[in-house]
């Protein structure tokens, strides 16, 4: 009784009682947890763990349906998959059906009631009208690009670089072009050679006499021969995109010089089936000598060719900023032409050029009977021209209803709009404005609307839009945050999108072609496993630069704010691309990986970096002349924006990512030893100049003419910085950043005695890994570094 009474002791029994409960639940918790614990074999399975989402969406020819890649079953590979066109009755497609089916790519005539295609080196004609296809050649060589003649009567198609014409009443076959590689057979006779001929002549009538008998059958053969197409002899050049007029008069080609003395690189493999090491023909490296360009005019009823020059084009004999203090002679500089592209009435035509430079972006009104160019826009950029609608070759071009108005994109204002301009009147008009970029700009197809997608309510959030044809305010159609990309249907009534949020894969939907209109959900494409772990939405911030620039960025962190706790700092790869945005992200394992980091304590920040995409043209191109200067510096800022605003320990933060993102953490840990206690550089750029020439000249020119940028830009040369722990990861067959670059700046560490890094190798790995175990191993690497230095 005296225990019972006691007060203190009663106390103490509820709160041991109370203790038990709490820790029961705890247990049950754990227990809990346990079951979504992320680890990293879970992460690098992929989409083994997350599920495969829907891809390559297409509609079938008359709208009825919806076909799409996807594997909810979890198969080696992806296999095609249909539904009906309200977004129900879905079902694999079986083989047969799949053979028959017409592919997506192909020309429409102008009423879209046919189609013509190229399936497996054959062509193919398809009838809206009767929803069959069918086969209008098959033969052991192969036939492309499809296109119908000018009055849609013929098929018109290129067979070893040659045009044919196809007629399609009486299926006649006509060769068009006789393009022959090589030189023509020199018919001139030497003086001796003359001489004994005309001696010939003069001493025997026979001679005489068969000599006249030929010559009158030569030019018979001649006569006969004129009715085929002329012999065009292309000496050592290739013949490239040739294309016939709509009025059937004329063909414009290209004839390409490829160089000889163009060395690539040899990239050794060494897990093979053979047991002996095999080598991978590679590329070359930036500066390497370049292809040579021309173009040619065939015209038909003159039965001659003509070589069309741009060197009076405006602005060709500029030469770049970074060149004028040299004193560069002023001379046409090589340019590269894709068209042309001609209005549907087929009366008028636009090349779009190109500088090898690629700091000029011309868009020329081309007359093949003149021969006479005519320039009505012209596209400069000192650092290089880009941005969405202008990254392409030619850029997305076409012709407006009235035949003489064209419509493009380009970045004049800072961001990537959509314009007009009429090649007769040179009147130029701006159809959107504003601090967003516009892309994938498509006509209806009665050209009443635009349709495009565009970044307009936030950088990192993208929907779909429809304007009026000459202009106004656009009207969205797509709702909620994320990404929107959208098919239309034939009759361009629904809408299938592939959509996606920042914790929610891609999944496939259709909708009516309206504002305000309900998504609905065609597939369901998660694991079990993947959908019961809590997955974060980090979120998307801006902070200032230390030039006072906005730069965006995902940030990633516990719940519960942990003083002086460590941090790591994501750089994605690719230069031009965005991560800090409100979709799944193409670094899906690392953004998995993010959520196991935060779980063990970590903040992480994902940085759309000077350069990245997604932000207009002074973005795009802060980076030039130098990699490493900007792009780094917005790290350094991020990382002191984690130190001020989350309270993150300033000796403890790391930083990692692989190709572009693998640089910049070299450059990071060489140049800013005392901001990043630790880094993991995967499949990393370690010198620019063994880089490839299309990208990298972009940015940095060429090494023997801007090789201050060079010096500037590569880790190689910065290697003596190095304070922090480094980690190197690289794949022994990467055809894309050679292991060769990891390889020399292994050896500059060596030189340097350095030892606080080391390397992983991946033998049977390119660029891009494939294999769950290569991902895991590299990630554990990665993880047990920032645990062993950041903790």
């Amino acid at each position: 009784m005296l225990f019972l009474n006691n007060t203190a002791v009663l106390q103490k029994i509820k709160q041991f009682f109370f203790l038990i409960v709490l820790f029961a639940g705890s247990i049950n918790s754990f227990a809990q947890d346990a079951k979504v614990q992320l680890t990293i074999d879970k992460i690098m399975q992929g989409t083994g763990f997350t599920g495969t989402s829907p891809s390559t969406i297409s509609w079938s020819e008359d709208g009825s349906h919806l076909y799409f890649n996807w594997n909810p079953e979890k198969a080696r590979k992806d296999s095609l998959y249909v539904a009906a066109a309200s977004g129900k009755e879905i079902r694999k497609v079986n083989r047969q059906e799949r053979e028959n089916l017409p592919t997506q790519n192909g020309t429409y005539n102008r009423a879209f009631t046919r189609k013509v295609y190229e399936k497996e080196g054959d062509i193919y004609l398809y009838e809206s009208k009767t929803g069959n296809s069918r086969q209008l050649t098959k033969t052991l060589e192969q036939e492309t690009n499809p296109v119908f003649s000018g009055d849609e009567q013929l098929v018109i198609f290129t067979q070893n670089s040659n045009l044919f014409a196809l007629h399609l009443i009486t299926s006649q076959l006509e060769q068009i072009t006789n393009f022959i590689k090589g030189t023509k057979k020199s018919e001139d006779k030497n003086k001796q050679e003359a001489w004994l001929e005309q001696q010939q002549l003069a001493l025997f009538d026979i001679v005489k006499k068969r000599t006249e008998e030929k010559k009158i059958q030569e030019q018979e053969k001649l006569k006969k021969q004129r009715q085929k197409p002329k012999e065009i002899f292309t000496g050592e050049k290739w013949v490239d995109n040739a294309v016939l007029s709509p009025d059937g008069k004329f063909v414009t080609y290209n004839l390409i010089l490829r160089p000889t003395n163009a060395e690539k690189t040899i990239v050794p493999n060494y897990v093979t089936a053979s047991g002996f090491t095999e080598d991978i023909p590679s590329r070359t490296k930036v500066g390497a000598p370049l292809a040579a360009s021309e173009m040619g005019l065939y015209d038909i009823k003159k039965d001659t060719t003509y070589q069309i020059y741009f060197k009076d084009i405006k602005g060709i004999t500029d030469q770049p900023a970074f060149l004028k203090k040299t004193k560069q002679p002023q001379t046409p500089r090589p340019v590269v032409f894709y068209g042309p592209f001609w209005s549907d009435n087929g009366k008028n035509a636009v090349l779009v050029l190109r500088s090898q430079d690629n700091k000029d972006r011309w868009l020329v009104q081309f007359n093949p009977v003149t021969r006479n160019l005519k320039v009505i826009e012209r596209q400069h950029d000192e650092a290089w021209i880009d941005g969405p609608g202008i990254d392409s070759e030619a850029g997305d071009l076409g012709w407006l209803p009235d035949n003489e108005t064209i419509w493009f994109q380009s970045e004049e204002t800072g961001y990537s709009h959509l314009y007009t301009i009429n090649t007769r009147t040179n009147q130029k008009k701006a159809l959107t404005k504003g601090k967003y970029e516009v892309s994938a700009v498509r006509l209806a197809r009665d050209k009443k609307y635009w349709y495009f997608q565009a970044n307009k309510v936030h950088p990192g959030e993208l929907h779909f839009y429809r304007l009026p044809l000459n202009g106004g305010e656009p009207e969205q159609l797509t709702s909620g945050a994320g990404n929107h990309e959208v098919i239309l249907s034939p009759d361009e009534k629904t809408l299938a999108i592939r959509y996606s949020y920042t914790n929610k894969p891609w999944e496939l939907y259709v909708m009516a072609n309206r504002k305000g209109a309900k998504p609905f959900q065609v597939t369901h494409s998660l694991t079990e496993e993947f959908k019961a772990y809590p997955w974060r939405d980090p979120e998307v911030i801006s902070f200032k630069a230390r030039d006072g620039a906005e730069v965006f960025a995902r940030i990633y962190r516990p719940a519960a704010a942990i003083p002086n706790s460590p941090a790591v700092i994501f750089v994605h790869g690719a230069g031009y691309l965005q991560n800090a945005h409100k979709w799944w992200s193409y670094y899906f394992r690392e953004y998995m990986f993010h959520n196991f980091l935060v779980d063990q304590g970590y903040t992480v920040m994902d940085i759309d970096y000077r350069g990245s995409a997604g932000y207009g043209r002074d973005v795009r191109t802060g980076i030039y002349q130098f990699m490493g200067g900007k792009d780094l510096t917005d790290q350094v800022d991020g990382a002191s924006y984690l130190v001020q605003k989350y309270g993150v320990n300033p000796k403890k933060i790391g930083i990692y990512g692989g190709s572009y993102g693998g640089f910049i953490t070299l450059m990071a840990l060489f140049t800013q030893p005392d901001v990043f206690a630790a880094g993991a550089a995967l499949r990393s750029v370690t010198d620019w100049a063994h880089y490839n020439h299309e990208y990298t000249s972009n940015i940095l020119n060429e090494p023997f003419t801007d090789s201050t940028a060079y010096i500037k830009s590569s880790p190689i040369y910065h290697a003596a910085g190095l304070k922090g722990a480094l980690l190197m990861c690289h794949g022994l067959a990467d055809t894309n950043v050679h292991f060769q670059d990891i390889i020399r700046l292994t050896q500059r560490l060596i030189e340097l005695k350095k030892e606080n890094w080391e390397l992983a190798v991946y033998p049977v790995e390119d660029h891009a890994f494939t294999e769950p175990s290569s991902w895991a191993d590299e990630y554990k690497r990665i993880f047990k570094l920032f645990e062993k230095n950041l903790k």
